[in-house]
């Protein structure tokens, strides 16, 4: 009887697993160390957060996850729909997409291959990273300064914090500039320069391909541009 229950599980398993319908985006991995839980693969819908697959784990910490994607834009890889402190965010687009991480460290340092959007978004990041590293350094040199009571020090942490920005703007916009046949360069510039002077918004859009600016966050930045050029203009 046992045996009988196992094989119509079995069949009920193979079933599902073949009659699910993959997208044009295969999301597989390894997230090593997890054995029970469930994945979703998630993405926003307008302002909102939706569900596009799931799989649960029990006893395997492989998995496959699939979309149907129109634009690249980004996913994310949840943990039992844990949005806030367990995630994995990446750059999906048509393809495969290979995701391994860890569960003890999940959403610190993931391996993603297979997007060439994700591979933008890493170098921009890996370097990026000096500015927020900088960023840090002068929010410790000011509370030291507003503790010792240092107006002189205040005053010159506060002019070379500005002139450190405006580096960081010409990077990040030269950088988004020098991808402009990628859609993770309109993204760049709405996650990164919302915030910017207009012109630099204006360069980075001037320098998309047609396809990306036909894409979804292609569309984004041209409306944002447009929006923020009718507040100036009034």
């Amino acid at each position: 009887m046992k045996k009988i229950v196992a094989l119509v599980t079995l069949a009920v398993l193979v079933f599902s697993c073949a009659d699910k319908k993959q997208g044009n985006m295969l999301v597989q991995g390894k997230i090593k160390g997890l054995k029970k839980g469930t994945l979703y693969l998630q993405k926003m819908n307008d302002t909102v957060l939706v569900s596009i697959d799931s799989v649960k784990l029990l006893g395997d910490d492989t998995f496959l996850l699939s979309d149907n994607v129109k634009d690249p834009v980004m996913y994310y890889l949840t943990f039992d729909g844990n949005t806030t402190e367990k995630r994995i965010m990446f750059f999906g687009e048509e393809g495969t997409i290979t995701i391994n991480d860890k569960i003890e460290e999940f959403g610190y340092a993931p391996e993603v291959t297979g997007s060439k959007n994700q591979d933008v978004i890493k170098e921009f990041k890996k370097i990026d990273s000096r500015f927020k590293n900088q960023r840090l350094d002068f929010i410790k040199q000011d509370f030291e300064a507003r503790a010792a009571k240092d107006d002189n020090k205040i005053k010159q942490l506060e002019e070379d914090y500005k002139r450190m920005m405006r580096k960081r703007f010409l990077f990040t916009t030269q950088f988004a500039k020098n991808n402009g046949d990628s859609e993770a360069a309109p993204y760049i510039a709405l996650t990164e320069l919302f915030d910017a002077n207009i012109k630099l918004l204006d360069t980075i859009n001037n320098s998309l391909t047609a396809k990306v600016k036909a894409s979804d966050y292609g569309k984004r930045l041209q409306k944002f541009i447009d929006e923020v050029k009718v507040k100036e203009i009034k």
